[in-house]
């Protein structure tokens, strides 16, 4: 079997990319190597593709995709990326089309011209579970139809990143088409944990001992607990079970703010940049670099690389059968 090429796009510091090329450990297992590599990356953060340099030696392009003509990319199999979902709108014509209301919606239109134009076998795109209420359940149904559009079989689910051995309770969408001449029935991947007992612990990747400088101050506490006898939300975090969802602005994150932290002898803290890489699924030997501010926003906006692994080996055993 032949090396399948995957171009990246909108690729941050690379939990999809960890996930695609495989062959790395987590937890102590063996995430085996799916035979793929990555030939071009893309993102427009200059600090997430500062951390991506020093953990896959590629030099992502770092350009505004708009800008990027498709005969500019190498030739590769795979396309996959997580698009911005926070502008899609509704024109209102009859029928109806999908519209933007900034810029950042453009970028999904990018990636399925990219897809009309070099017609790669696959591709794999992710977004946030709210993508499927978006404009009341309007635009959805619209992004999929301009996927079929560009030339594929599409498929898409929910997965729960907790159901896939991550320390996290992690729902995205993920959104699967093959080309349509190569008659390829794709299924997700089967969850490795079925129960809630069986998911891994957010105890199993957190630090005993810390720097100061994580901690929330007397202060801080004082404040949030001058309406209320408990943390908002529940945001501190039961150790037994996964974590909740962590987000890009760790580095703001405050006690009244809808964030995870841990409250652990009598203190509230904040997560380490390499804790929340840990309940990201990233392995220990991915390198962080920047400011914490910049590694905590690209680690945030990242694809758990231990979920992915299994979207990609699913998708990469389909292909190898048609490998030219």
């Amino acid at each position: 079997m032949g090396t399948l090429k995957v171009a990246s796009l909108f690729c941050g510091c690379g939990g999809t990319d960890v996930g695609l090329i495989g062959d790395f450990e987590f937890l102590g297992k063996h995430y085996a190597p799916n035979g793929i590599e990555i030939v071009y990356a893309n993102d427009i953060d200059e600090n997430a593709c500062a951390i991506f340099e020093q953990n896959f030696g590629i030099i992502p392009d770092n350009r505004d995709i708009r800008s990027v003509s498709s005969d500019e990319l190498p030739e590769f199999d795979i396309l996959t990326g997580g698009f911005p979902c926070q502008s899609f709108s509704i024109v209102a014509q009859n029928p109806p089309r999908l519209g933007i209301k900034d810029d950042r919606g453009m970028l999904f239109f990018e990636m399925c011209r990219i897809l009309r134009e070099r017609q790669p076998k696959c591709f794999i795109a992710e977004n946030v579970k709210g993508i499927l209420t978006a404009n009341k359940k309007e635009a959805f149904p619209l992004i999929l139809q301009e996927f079929e559009n560009s030339g594929y079989d599409v498929k898409y689910t929910v997965l729960n990143a907790a159901e896939y051995g991550v320390p996290q309770k992690r729902e995205r969408v993920i959104i699967v088409g093959f080309r349509k001449d190569l008659g390829i029935d794709f299924t997700f991947p089967t969850p490795t944990k079925n129960t809630e007992e069986e998911f891994e612990p957010l105890q199993s990747v957190i630090e005993t001992e810390v720097a100061e400088k994580y901690y929330f101050s007397e202060k801080a506490v004082a404040g949030m607990m001058k309406n209320r006898e408990s943390m908002n939300k529940g945001r501190a975090q039961d150790i037994s079970k996964p974590c909740n969802t962590v987000g890009a602005h760790l580095a703001k994150v405050s006690l009244n703010s809808t964030d995870p932290v841990l409250f652990e002898n009598g203190r509230y803290r904040r997560f380490t940049p390499r804790e929340v890489a840990r309940i990201q699924s990233f392995p220990e030997s991915f390198e962080l670099l920047g400011s914490e501010g910049a590694q905590y926003r690209a680690l945030g906006n990242a694809i758990p690389p231990v979920m992915f692994w299994h979207v990609a080996k699913q998708a990469a055993e389909l292909l190898s059968d048609i490998k030219q």
